[in-house]
């Protein structure tokens, strides 16, 4: 699974501190702490027919992770809203747009690791792309990665932070098996998400899920979880093993880049009979339907 460009985004306008700038000329400072050390927070963001779905949960979550890697000065959410607000309108962008919000410690005064030699404020960049969500709904594959998530104690999970080694990594094991994502397991051997999105099963008509010890807690995850028990579907979130994907009647994934999408086949294990289920293309419809309705209106 590659995403191709879409010409269309040749000619986008990037925000960078406020300030637009066409693609080719688009760049941040080599002081910028986002390149000195992947010290940086970021969010996906998608628009619907002129809406953000669940602006408010995705900034806070940003600020959660700025608090948490101790950001003097986070913008508040009006300003983030504005500027995303500004960039969109710029593009001309109305559906089916991907936004890309990172917020870095800012540049430096000199090339170092201390968060002290930021003193001039965050860099705030906003990255909108024409983009339908990525993954073949008919259905991906998947191999289980040799990687580990990190645990609390070694990097929280709830810091959505910019350096993304861990899943760059994992997915180049997953390239290199022909696979579309890698399935990351935690220290214990147990699921946490893929390298890209967090992971559901279906087991005799009960949607399971993993625990977030070993993950980002996630929108589009939550919303399924909410719209499942607005629909009095079964669910449980608790340690799964990997024998038990590998026995689950469905399996899909779950994030804002991709919304959701049938996973066909693990490890090389079929998974179900080879083909999105009837719950997750039922999930899927649902997903879609309130993302479309209950986003935020911006443009």
């Amino acid at each position: 699974m590659l995403q191709k460009a879409d010409p269309r985004n040749a000619s986008i306008l990037i925000n960078i501190n406020g300030t637009l700038h066409p693609r080719e000329s688009a760049g941040i400072s080599p002081f910028d702490s986002s390149v000195q050390g992947g010290d940086a927070v970021w969010e996906g963001l998608r628009l619907y027919d002129g809406k953000i779905f669940a602006l408010t949960e995705h900034l806070a979550r940003l600020r959660s992770s700025a608090k948490a890697l101790a950001f003097d000065t986070i913008p508040d959410d009006e300003t983030l809203t504005d500027e995303i607000r500004r960039t969109l309108q710029a593009n001309k962008m109305h559906d089916d747009v991907h936004i890309r919000l990172t917020l870095t410690r800012g540049v430096k005064i000199t090339s170092g690791m201390d968060p002290r030699l930021n003193q001039s404020g965050p860099t705030l960049i906003v990255l909108a792309e024409f983009k339908p969500p990525v993954y073949d709904t008919d259905g991906l594959s998947l191999i289980t990665s040799s990687l580990r998530r990190f645990p609390p104690d070694c990097l929280d999970p709830k810091i959505h932070h910019a350096n993304l080694l861990q899943s760059i990594l994992a997915k180049i094991e997953a390239n290199h098996a022909g696979a579309d994502d890698a399935l990351m397991l935690d220290r214990r051997g147990f699921i946490a998400e893929t390298n890209a999105t967090h992971l559901f099963l279906v087991e005799n008509g009960v949607l399971r899920t993993p625990h977030t010890h070993a993950c980002p807690e996630g929108v589009t995850r939550s919303t399924i979880l909410r719209l499942c028990e607005t629909a009095d579907i079964a669910t449980e979130i608790a340690d799964i093993s990997l024998t038990e994907a590998y026995r689950a009647d469905e399996l899909f994934c779950t994030g804002t880049m991709g919304e959701l999408a049938a996973i066909t086949q693990l490890d090389g294990r079929r998974i179900g009979n080879g083909a999105a289920g009837p719950m997750t293309l039922t999930l899927s419809r649902s997903y879609r339907a309130e993302a479309r309705k209950n986003g935020t209106p911006i443009v």
